[in-house]
């Protein structure tokens, strides 16, 4: 066992083990299904009991338009999201899901025969492997070989995340996607909280600092990491709040593009980008981050990120964009911040 898989023991015990429903958590900070798209939402009702109360989730990691896509879901549990993600992808598309924690993994795999029936599907389109998520290479999984990695409330347990954003940018293809929800604290934690078992089972002494998370995204090439939405996570527990207390923690859901072309400053360009209306669910219009809504059909001027963003990936189909790069602008108006703490206001790198 590497040193990147330290400690890990602790956390197989409390998933495995400590957990047995979703009602055992004593924080709000990994179980929620606030803000679940209604398209999702609507899909719960075909995924079986079992795997749903042993959902350990902070948001809704899914993005849209995932036909035929083969799509990792990273720390995948007993399956919600990975399955949720199946139904998604449909009989063309493929579905890989990683866990290090067997009690879990066994859940979905029990249900893999009856869930493909639900679906449909003739064969099924999704895999369960166990494993690590800091090394997708020795379970297989190809450079450059999906194109969307997802990940909900898991990250934080890692104890080496810059493992864990390496592997999944290796293993994505060129315009890929990592889309994921995680815990994020306004500050670096000290570092002796690891050592608490329930604190970092609830998903919050492993929590990012954003500014180390966009420093780490950045090293690793993508230097524009987005927003897609926030919730402040409530203490419900007195002998957590004492403890941990003294951290404000929210719930992000994040998305972040592998694009060689993405700037560390939104750059003006004199571009415009058109939403057509055509991704599933979508007909008005589209988010593409907390501060990007396309109404269909009406042009939004747009940064030469968020230009390659909608034009450079999977997204392009269902977009129209006028001008390019050959003139530059100056900066382009930044919109909100993307730092997670109560008073985030307007940025200047990596937020457009």
């Amino acid at each position: 066992m590497t040193t990147a898989f330290e400690n890990t023991e602790q956390i197989r015990a409390y998933y495995g083990q400590v957990l047995q429903t979703s009602k055992d958590l004593k924080t709000n900070a990994c179980c929620t299904l606030d803000g679940l798209p209604p398209h999702l939402a609507g899909l719960l009702d075909d995924i079986a009991p079992e795997i749903l109360e042993r959902f350990y989730g902070c948001g809704a990691p899914i993005p849209p338009a995932i036909a035929g896509c083969t799509v990792l879901d990273l720390g995948c549990g007993t399956g919600r999201d990975a399955y949720l993600a199946a139904r998604l992808v449909g009989p063309q598309g493929r579905v890989i899901g990683v866990d290090m924690t067997a009690e879990q993994l066994d859940i979905a795999e029990r249900h893999l025969s009856a869930q493909m029936k639900r679906y449909g599907f003739e064969h099924p389109n999704i895999v369960f492997k166990h494993g690590y998520i800091e090394d997708l290479q020795t379970l297989g999984i190809a450079d450059a070989s999906v194109d969307v990695v997802i990940s909900d409330c898991v990250i934080n347990l890692s104890p080496c995340k810059e493992r864990v954003f390496a592997e999944a940018w290796r293993v994505l293809k060129p315009g890929g996607e990592l889309y994921f929800s995680d815990v994020f604290a306004d500050r670096r934690l000290p570092a002796v909280l690891m050592e608490d078992p329930v604190l970092r089972g609830e998903c919050l002494a492993g929590a990012m600092y954003w500014e180390d998370f966009r420093r780490m995204m950045a090293a690793l090439g993508c230097p524009d990491v987005r927003q897609m939405s926030k919730r402040r996570i409530a203490f419900s527990n007195p002998d957590i709040e004492a403890k941990i207390g003294m951290a404000v923690f929210h719930s992000v859901t994040v998305r972040a593009f592998k694009l060689d072309v993405l700037e560390d400053r939104c750059e003006d360009y004199g571009q415009a980008a058109y939403y057509q209306g055509s991704i599933a669910g979508y007909p008005h219009r589209f988010t593409l981050d907390d501060h990007h809504e396309f109404e269909t059909g009406r042009p939004v001027l747009v940064c030469g990120n968020t230009a390659a963003m909608v034009q450079d990936t999977r997204f392009a189909r269902h977009f129209r964009v006028t001008g390019d790069r050959s003139t530059h602008f100056g900066l382009f108006p930044c919109g909100p911040g993307t730092a997670t703490g109560e008073d985030a206001g307007a940025c200047d790198t990596g937020c457009c």
